[in-house]
């Protein structure tokens, strides 16, 4: 086993943290940044295009008829992070910048991630089904709702900076939803080799939101983002990402035991609710922000995102382990019966 594989570090959020740092030495500016912002672009492209050849329509009708449980989800991810992040504002003057505090607001009011989502799920023996069709629609719906919502919670926290124009939705609908519309049409010609070939395929995937990131924190570092994030910023975000994941992960744990969810809709439901995407966050920062604010705007969503690994990562492993233990304890029971 490797050394990453023993201390539970992500190779991606590896490459992450390499890249800002090589836009830190070495950023891209100039002629060669508009180059590369137009092949930055068609990546984007391309990774929603895929996103909606790989979805199959089967999956969708098999795990969309759970409404409560999407329902949960639904109002966690957009409902419940919101208001933690207005209530973080109260102290924000105090703890963040407004550049930051915009961060973090804009971490609060993105969709699910997908891929993780469903993996912890699935490592946890949750209901995997509807963790696609939750995480996937929460995707879907967020190119919408997510730009409404930061205008409205920005609205409420004048300090933290301006929200979207009509334009930049019209950018995101064009950027992301058309691609994944395109891909959804074609799915049932392409969806098969889509998903036969994951592993060339996951560079599109991951290397599109490296690029993204590196263009973004280029264009940062040309506009002295270092000169105003601090380390004492870099560790307040820390905490507050620590303690925005904590709060909802305890709430969705207890609503879903309250509401008497089975085992499995427990676990899709804390790993669904409880994550927010970074492939989605990052080009959408790249069109909802202007050039020089979007490293800072992405700031929080990337620790937040290597947070929230970490710790799903040890708690679906908790939730095997004691799915395992009730299995075994099942098994003597049935068979003296």
């Amino acid at each position: 086993m490797s050394l990453l594989a023993r201390l539970n570090i992500d190779k991606f959020l590896l490459y992450l943290v390499c890249t800002v740092v090589l836009a830190s030495l070495l950023p891209i500016s100039g002629r060669y940044a508009e180059w590369f912002s137009i092949a930055t672009t068609i990546a984007i492209g391309m990774l929603f295009f895929l996103h909606g050849a790989r979805l199959s329509p089967k999956t969708v009708v098999k795990g969309m008829t759970h409404w409560r449980l999407h329902l949960v989800i639904f109002l966690t991810t957009f409902g419940l992070f919101p208001v933690l992040g207005l209530i973080i504002g109260l102290l924000s003057p105090a703890l963040l910048s407004p550049a930051l505090y915009t961060g973090i607001l804009f971490l609060c009011v993105l969709p699910s991630t997908v891929q993780s989502s469903i993996a912890f799920t699935s490592i946890g023996g949750g209901n995997v089904a509807a963790a696609i069709c939750s995480a996937t629609a929460s995707n879907i719906l967020g190119m919408f709702i997510t730009p409404v919502l930061l205008g409205l919670v920005l609205s409420v926290n004048a300090d933290a900076g301006a929200g979207p124009s009509l334009g930049a939705i019209g950018n995101i609908l064009m950027q992301l939803l058309a691609p994944f519309l395109l891909g959804q049409l074609l799915q049932p010609w392409i969806g098969q080799w889509v998903r036969e070939h994951k592993a060339p395929l996951a560079i599109v995937d991951r290397g599109s939101i490296l690029m993204v990131v590196y263009l973004a924190f280029s264009e940062a570092i040309v506009g002295g983002l270092w000169q105003h994030v601090d380390g004492v910023s870099i560790a307040t975000m820390i905490v507050v990402d620590c303690v925005l994941l904590a709060l909802v992960l305890m709430v969705t744990r207890t609503v879903s035991r309250l509401m008497g969810f089975s085992r499995e809709d427990e676990v899709a439901i804390v790993f669904c609710g409880s994550k927010k995407t970074l492939a989605s966050g990052v080009p959408m920062a790249n069109v909802l922000f202007p050039a020089a604010q979007v490293g800072s705007a992405l700031l929080p969503l990337m620790l937040f995102h290597q947070i929230q690994l970490f710790v799903c990562a040890m708690l679906a492993r908790r939730y095997a382990t004691r799915r395992a233990a009730a299995t075994a304890e099942a098994q003597p029971a049935s068979s003296n019966a």
